[in-house]
């Protein structure tokens, strides 16, 4: 029986502008069944490796293969379909009157303000992801009166309409307060949980946001790869240290972990 190909395979890949190298020989290599964490400072590569992903970023040299395909050989219009983004460019740009059941269905589109109208498998379909997100009591509430963590799920909704195969979220915890941060964690906790989910990719700066859903970490610094793999090996002091240039101190508490950092500590009780 053929093994099927990983979910994503990056090698060797460089992004070079001018004479400023962003990517520098960055592999990553992210298999069925498993979800990510992306961690980086500021300035570590994090956007510009989801902006080579997502086919807006032109590589320099090395390889992007999806789902098997090569970028550059196939259509990446196309291939890009398989991939959900869910980052604040999308949610700045949404209408304060769109109902959030039309916000679900303009993801098959790839839409902003949806203007047509949905068909009855669409509704159906949209439906069906509500329940999926806990939100089938916001359906016909619009954008402009919900909250920052209904608008992150109903965002997480738009992206599973196009049902993708691999779903990364852009620092989707910024601008909630800590209830609300809580709250949407669990949920992401929740959906990686389920059967069928898509691979996720957490984009973030916070260990206080990693639940145990997500398996494996990829560490980024000055565009190269510090530390990837299991999450047990590769979240450490030593890596958070390298990667923030800060002394830091990794604290766990059950399953969930705290950083200390410069005699002050950010934990997620």
């Amino acid at each position: 029986m053929k093994t099927p190909p990983p979910i994503l395979e990056i090698s060797n890949l460089r992004i070079q502008r001018d004479r400023t190298a962003i990517l520098n020989d960055l592999s990553w290599r992210v298999e069925r069944g498993q979800h990510w964490v992306m961690l980086g400072a500021n300035g570590s590569g994090k956007t510009s490796l989801l902006s080579a992903l997502t086919g807006y970023l032109m590589p320099t040299s090395g390889e992007i293969n999806l789902l098997g395909q090569r970028y550059g050989e196939f259509d990446w219009r196309e291939l890009r379909k398989h991939v959900g983004l869910v980052s604040s460019s999308v949610r700045q740009r949404m209408a304060d009157t769109e109902p959030a059941l039309d916000s679900i269905v303009s993801g098959k589109y790839a839409m902003i303000d949806f203007w047509g109208r949905p068909s009855r498998r669409e509704v159906v379909a949209a439906k069906k992801i509500l329940r999926q997100i806990e939100c089938a009591h916001l359906a016909a509430r619009p954008w402009g009166v919900l909250s920052q963590g209904e608008r992150q799920r109903i965002l997480i909704g738009r992206a599973l309409m196009a049902r993708p195969r691999l779903l990364i979220l852009d620092e989707p915890c910024a601008g909630l307060d800590p209830a609300a941060r809580e709250h949407f964690l669990q949920f992401l906790q929740r959906l990686g949980s389920q059967k069928n989910s898509p691979t996720l990719v957490l984009v973030t700066h916070h260990v206080e946001e990693i639940m145990p859903v997500f398996s494996h970490l990829l560490v980024l610094k000055n565009g190269r790869v510090l530390a990837s793999g299991e999450k047990s090996g590769a979240l450490s002091s030593k890596n958070l240290s390298a990667a923030f240039g800060a002394r830091m101190h990794l604290r766990r508490t059950g399953n969930r972990y705290g950083l200390k950092a410069g005699g002050q500590s950010r934990t997620l009780m």
